[in-house]
């Protein structure tokens, strides 16, 4: 599951395919993502997985593991 996140991440932010992203990786530090571009991935989580992510929860999001752990809580397995 972290690989298919991670090419959404990959396409939504135009970062390099051999760039790695672990669940560690931290949107903002890591990989230079502004508020737009964190927004923009989201909504394509949500497209993706058929969530709604709510405002209140966007601020939650500093690496790829809290997306992961989010998508996880919404009832959506990754197996």
């Amino acid at each position: 599951m972290l690989e298919k996140v991670a090419e959404l991440i990959r396409s939504q932010l135009h970062i390099s395919e051999s760039t790695v992203i672990s669940e560690e990786t931290n949107f903002k530090e890591d990989l230079r993502a502004d508020s737009f571009e964190l927004m923009e991935l989201i909504m394509a989580v949500e497209d993706e997985y058929g969530i709604k992510v709510e405002d209140e929860d966007l601020e939650k999001f500093e690496t790829v593991g809290d997306v992961l752990n989010y998508i996880k809580e919404k009832g959506i397995d990754f197996d």
